[in-house]
C-alpha cells in the first residue's frame, strides 16, 4: 500500500507547473508570419524563430510559444540538418529535423489544435538536452507514409493470385512487374504486411506477418493491380493490409538527455518510426497522448512502422495516462534499459563493455558514480555485488565514429568470476531505471504485443484496456543474448485492467495474455530467479483461449481476484494449453480466480 502511495504522489508531483518563473514570453507564431492553411513550408521560418528565442531568453525566463489551429506544412528544405543515433532505430544520418529544441529550458509549445504536416524521410520534433518542457494541444502526421494500404478485391486462391486496390492517397510506380510505393524523396518496394478486418479494423485471426505480393504484378486500371504470385487464403474481399518494409529511421518525437518532459493531448498520426522514442531522460509525463488514427472515420488503417512509445536508459519517472494507442506495427510502450556486452576485462578494476544490437549505439551509457551489476548471460544470473562507475571513455578509432565501446573503471575490484573469458557477461547501469505509471490507457489493433516493462523500480499498470492485440497484451521479458534489453521487474503491480481477445498471432515472448519471458539460454542451470515482487489482481480476461500467464524464473507471483470470461469470437489455437503455465517459479500465491463465474484452480486447468 505504501508503495502504491508512493506512485500515486509522485504522479501528482508531476502534475505541478513545472516552472513557476516570474516573467514569461509568449510568442504568437501568426505574428512572425507563420500561419496555418497557406500550404508554405515553415520549416525554415520557425527554425530561424527558435533560434532567436534562444538567444534572447534567459534561465530565469519562462516562454510559451502559440500555434494557431489549422494546418502546417513542413518539408525538408531548409529544415535543420542534425546527426542523431537513437535507440532501437536504424542508425542513418544525417536527420532532417521539422522542430528541433535544443538546449532549451521552461518552454511550452502550444498546438492550440494544431496539424503539422511533414513530408519525406523527417524527423518532425526533436528534444535535445532540454528541461522543462512541455508540448500539448498538437498533431503530427505525414502527407505520403511509406506503409502503402491496399484492399483486397479478389483472391483467387486456385490461381495463386489476388486482386488488390491503393488507398487513395499511394501514389506507386510498377517496374520490372514489381509495385512500389512512392513520396516525395522515396520508394519503397513492401515486402511485408499485416493484415485487418475491414470495418472493425482488428488484426486478421492468426496471420501476424504476411508475405505480400509485390512481384509480378500487374496495373489492371489505375489503382487496380494484379499479384500473380501471392496465394493466402485467409485474406477474403475486403481485408485491409498495411504493406511495408521494416525500416525505422525515424520517431515522430525524439527525446535525448531531457529533464521533466510534459506532453499533453499530443497526437502522432503516422512516423516511419515509433511515435515517441525517449532515451537518457529524467521524468516523462504524457496525459491523453496518442499514436492513433484520426477517429472513427479516418480511412487509414495503420499508424506508426514501429512501437508507439519506447523509452531507453531512462530515470526518474514515467507516466503515461489516458492514451490511445492502435494501429501501430508494434507494441505500445517499451521501457528497459541497455546491456553492454563485456568484451574483455583489462585488470581487476576495469573492462571494456560493447553495444550489441545493431539499432542500439552511438550514445552515451554511463556517467561517473552509476551504479552497475553484472549478469551471467546465458543463465541469466546476477552477481550479488554491484559496482560504481569511476571513469568512463568511448573506445573509437575517429571522434566522428558512433560510440560503441566504453572502456570502464569501476570503484571496487571486479568478481573474479566475472570475466568473458570464463562465460558471457552482460553489464546493466541500475541507475538509469524508471518508476512507471501506466493507467487509464487503451491499446487496440496492433501488432506484436501490448505493453513491455523492463525495470526494477516501482510498476503501476491499472485500468488500462487491452483490446485485440495481437500478440501478449503485457510482456515482462529481459534479454542479454539477442536484444541485450534489460532488466529484472522487482516490484509491479498489474490490477484492475481489461483484457479482451489478446494473442490472435504468434509473436516473440508470447506464451500467453501475460507472458513473463526472460531470454535464458540455460534455465536448468540458473540458480536464481529473474523477476520477483509481481502482483496481478482484478483483471477482466475476456478470451477465447487458454492461456492467460506465462511466468519462468520468478521469486515471487501473486495472481488472485481475477476474473476469466471464455467466448467463441475465434477457435483456440495457442500450442500453450494451459490457463496457467510455470517453468522455475517459486512463491506464487493463486486464489479466487474465475472462470465463467466459478472459483477455478487454475494451476491444474
Amino acid at each position: 500500500m505504501k508503495k502504491t502511495i508512493l506512485l500515486v504522489l509522485l504522479t501528482f508531483s508531476l502534475v505541478r507547473p513545472l516552472t513557476a518563473q516570474t516573467t514569461t514570453k509568449v510568442y504568437k507564431l501568426s505574428a512572425y508570419g507563420i500561419k496555418p492553411n497557406t500550404g508554405e513550408n515553415i520549416s525554415p521560418l520557425l527554425g530561424k524563430l527558435l533560434n532567436e528565442i534562444k538567444r534572447k531568453t534567459t534561465d530565469q525566463e519562462a516562454v510559451v510559444i502559440q500555434f494557431q489551429k489549422g494546418k502546417y506544412q513542413f518539408y525538408p528544405e531548409g529544415a535543420v540538418i542534425r546527426e542523431y543515433y537513437i535507440s532501437n532505430h536504424d542508425q542513418v544520418n544525417p536527420k532532417t529535423v521539422g522542430i528541433e529544441l535544443d538546449k532549451f529550458k521552461n518552454i511550452t509549445l502550444d498546438g492550440n489544435g494544431a496539424d503539422l504536416m511533414f513530408h519525406g524521410r523527417m524527423l518532425p520534433l526533436a528534444l535535445i538536452e532540454s528541461s522543462n518542457v512541455k508540448i500539448k494541444n498538437l498533431s503530427i502526421d505525414f502527407e505520403k507514409p511509406q506503409i502503402t494500404q491496399v484492399k483486397i478485391i479478389a483472391n483467387d486462391a486456385a490461381a495463386g493470385s489476388i486482386t488488390f486496390e491503393t488507398a487513395p492517397w499511394v501514389k506507386y510506380k510498377i517496374k520490372d512487374s514489381t509495385f512500389y510505393n512512392l513520396g516525395e524523396d522515396w520508394e519503397l518496394q513492401p515486402n511485408s504486411g499485416i493484415a485487418f478486418e475491414n470495418g472493425t479494423k482488428h488484426i486478421i485471426f492468426d496471420s501476424g506477418d504476411i508475405r505480400v505480393g509485390t512481384k509480378g504484378v500487374a496495373e489492371l486500371s489505375p489503382g487496380k493491380i494484379k499479384a500473380y504470385h501471392w496465394k493466402n487464403k485467409k485474406l477474403i474481399p475486403g481485408t485491409v493490409i498495411a504493406m511495408r518494409g521494416w525500416g525505422r529511421p525515424n520517431p515522430g518525437i525524439f527525446v535525448h538527455k531531457g529533464k521533466d518532459i510534459r506532453l499533453e493531448n499530443v497526437k502522432v498520426h503516422y512516423a516511419e518510426g515509433m511515435g515517441l522514442l525517449a532515451q537518457l531522460t529524467e521524468n516523462i509525463y504524457m496525459d491523453g497522448f496518442g499514436v492513433c488514427l484520426r477517429g472513427k472515420n479516418d480511412p487509414r488503417y495503420f499508424t506508426t512502422q514501429a512501437d508507439a512509445t519506447h523509452f531507453s536508459g531512462c530515470k526518474g519517472a514515467i507516466v503515461s495516462k489516458n492514451g490511445m494507442y492502435e494501429g501501430m506495427m508494434d507494441d505500445a510502450i517499451n521501457i528497459h534499459g541497455t546491456y553492454l556486452k563485456m568484451m574483455k576485462r583489462l585488470d581487476d578494476h576495469t573492462l571494456i563493455g560493447r553495444y550489441m544490437e545493431g539499432q542500439s549505439f552511438g550514445f552515451d551509457w554511463g556517467i561517473v558514480q552509476d551504479t552497475v551489476q553484472f549478469i551471467q548471460s546465458k543463465t541469466m544470473d546476477l552477481w550479488d555485488a554491484k559496482n560504481t562507475i569511476a571513469s568512463i571513455t568511448p573506445l573509437r578509432a575517429n571522434p566522428q565514429d558512433p560510440i560503441k565501446e566504453f572502456k570502464i573503471e569501476f570503484t571496487n575490484a571486479l568478481d573474479k568470476e566475472i570475466d568473458p573469458s570464463k562465460t558471457d557477461v552482460g553489464i546493466e547501469n541500475l541507475s538509469w531505471t524508471p518508476s512507471v505509471v501506466f493507467t487509464g490507457n487503451t491499446i487496440r489493433n496492433n501488432r506484436a504485443r501490448g505493453a513491455l516493462f523492463s525495470t526494477p523500480k516501482p510498476t503501476l499498470v491499472a485500468d488500462n484496456l487491452f483490446d485485440h492485440t495481437s500478440g501478449s497484451a503485457i510482456v515482462l521479458c529481459g534479454d542479454s543474448n539477442g536484444w541485450y534489453e534489460t532488466g529484472s521487474c522487482r516490484d509491479i503491480t498489474i490490477r484492475n485492467n481489461t483484457f479482451i481477445n489478446a494473442l490472435t498471432s504468434m509473436y516473440q515472448f508470447t506464451n500467453a495474455v501475460i507472458s513473463i519471458y526472460p531470454e535464458i539460454l540455460d534455465l536448468k542451470n540458473q540458480k536464481k530467479y529473474f523477476h520477483s515482487g509481481i502482483k496481478i489482481e482484478n483483471n477482466k480476461f475476456d478470451t477465447f483461449d487458454q492461456p492467460v500467464l506465462y511466468a519462468k524464473s520468478v521469486d515471487g507471483i501473486t495472481f488472485k481476484n481475477n476474473n476469466i470470461t471464455t467466448n467463441t469470437a475465434y477457435p483456440a489455437f495457442h500450442s500453450n494449453k494451459k490457463r496457467v503455465l510455470f517453468e522455475r517459479v517459486i512463491g506464487a500465491e493463486l486464489s479466487n480466480n474465475k472462470v465463467d463465474g466459478k472459483v477455478t484452480d487454475l494451476l491444474t486447468k
